[in-house]
């Protein structure tokens, strides 16, 4: 009986010394030095011409270094050149156009206009007065009644003419309907605009690296023809560069936005990079098969950004990195 006690007792003590010393395994790694670990996240771009095209030129290869601005890729520019020329001449057109309503009719016109009223004034008081000589001849049976009617029938389409002469010269002089105008401005305008689209379109024939980088894709090459968007380089931008690390839960109070770490590789354990946290997600996941450590594959943790302050080639996309946060490692 007294065995058994013993026994128990014995049991009971490895018990609580296992649970003691468990309990200050946690504290010990809680309180430890928070290491992540992540890979390396560099940003890549596919290049592409915002216009279609027969492809002319491709400048730069794979692996090939490529400065902000710098031409990698051509198109043919002749379809679009005569675009453009076309363009031009019709906003020249329409610019005539709008010179000219605005302007109103030239002065030739309204003089001529004029001479008309003058003339049709003349044959209108011509008529009226064979009229006035008919009617007088008819009362004393000098001419027919037939011959009367046909003299008033002249004298009022004078009179019509007459009238018809005076609206034309005030619309001369008036000059064009402010409508008018207003649509031939319009047109110029819209004239202007597939000026301004043209050149662009003539722009978009030049592929330009958007920001320094290297070449990782050729996909292209001269003489295809190519829609518009199709990539034709893939561009590795040299910044910003980041790792995506993740962090556990009970370390997430000892991290914020700004905080400086350093970033070591397995190629320079000993020269690591410089680096601070940019974002930490507010939403729990499973961290990725990428990260190879055996505790963290299985647990919940939060994404966060590390952002290199001093990158350089010895950083590649996905590479494998360790964060260490400054101010919580040992002495």
């Amino acid at each position: 009986m007294k065995k058994k006690i013993v026994f128990a007792l014995l049991l009971l003590a490895l018990g609580a010394g296992a649970l003691i010393w468990t309990q200050n395994r946690k504290r010990a790694v809680g309180s430890g030095p928070v290491q992540l670990y992540g890979n390396v996240d560099i940003r890549e771009v596919n290049l592409g011409f915002r216009v279609s095209g027969r492809i002319i030129e491709v400048l730069r290869d794979e692996g090939d270094a490529a400065e902000a601005g710098e031409v990698l890729a051509r198109l043919d520019v002749a379809p679009y050149e005569r675009a453009l020329a076309e363009a031009k001449a019709q906003m020249e057109s329409l610019g005539a156009r709008v010179r000219l309503v605005e302007a109103g009719y030239r002065p030739e016109e309204i003089a001529q206009a004029r001479a008309v009223l003058r003339e049709r004034e003349v044959t209108l008081t011509n008529a009226e007065r064979t009229f006035r000589r008919q009617q007088e001849l008819l009362a004393t049976r000098a001419v027919s009644e037939q011959d009367r009617d046909d003299a008033e029938a002249r004298a009022r389409e004078a009179q019509a003419r007459l009238a018809s002469a005076q609206e034309q010269l005030r619309l001369l002089e008036a000059g064009f309907r402010a409508e008018e105008i207003e649509q031939a401005r319009a047109e110029w305008a819209r004239a202007r605009a597939a000026v301004a689209r043209a050149e662009l379109q003539l722009e978009d024939t030049v592929l330009r690296a958007p920001s320094a980088g290297v070449v990782l894709t050729r996909a292209q090459e001269p003489g295809a023809v190519v829609q518009a968007g199709a990539t034709v380089l893939t561009l590795s931008l040299r910044e910003p560069v980041w790792v995506r690390a993740y962090i556990r839960e009970p370390d997430l109070g000892k991290i914020h936005p700004g905080m400086a770490v350093d970033i070591y590789t397995d190629s320079r354990p000993d020269k690591p990079y410089h680096g601070q946290i940019g974002y930490i997600s507010p939403r729990a996941e499973f961290t990725p098969k990428t990260v190879e450590t055996t505790e963290l594959r299985t647990s919940l943790v939060y994404r966060l950004r590390v952002v290199v302050e001093n990158p350089d080639e010895g950083l590649r996309q996905g590479m494998p990195v360790t964060v260490k946060l400054r101010n919580t490692q040992s002495p």
